[in-house]
């Protein structure tokens, strides 16, 4: 059976532009699926955390080349700071 459905991050919501890039292939979707919660959540994070919606925009591209080419996740990124109070460092919008 082939499904449609786009899996959910842990903490953050899949948005709109993402579920339409994702739901856009059958095959990404297929990849999306398969990663796991958590794996899922780091992508969502790396696209949304940015302040541009030219570099938002590059980040699904980017996100769609290397998901189509096995990648996980995204390559050189500290981890989710929402997740992971220790990546918080790495984000100047987000310290205290």
């Amino acid at each position: 059976m082939i499904t449609t459905e786009i899996a959910p991050g842990i903490l953050h919501e899949t948005p709109e532009d993402m579920q339409n890039a994702i739901s856009a292939d059958s095959g990404l979707l297929l990849k999306w699926n398969a990663l796991t919660p958590i794996q899922r959540n780091e992508w969502i994070c790396w696209v949304t955390i940015v302040k541009k919606d030219e570099t938002r925009t590059e980040h699904i591209a980017r996100m769609i080349a290397d998901l189509t080419a096995g990648k996980r996740k995204p390559c050189c990124w500290p981890g989710c700071p929402h997740r992971r109070p220790e990546a918080k460092k790495w984000f100047k919008q987000m310290k205290a």
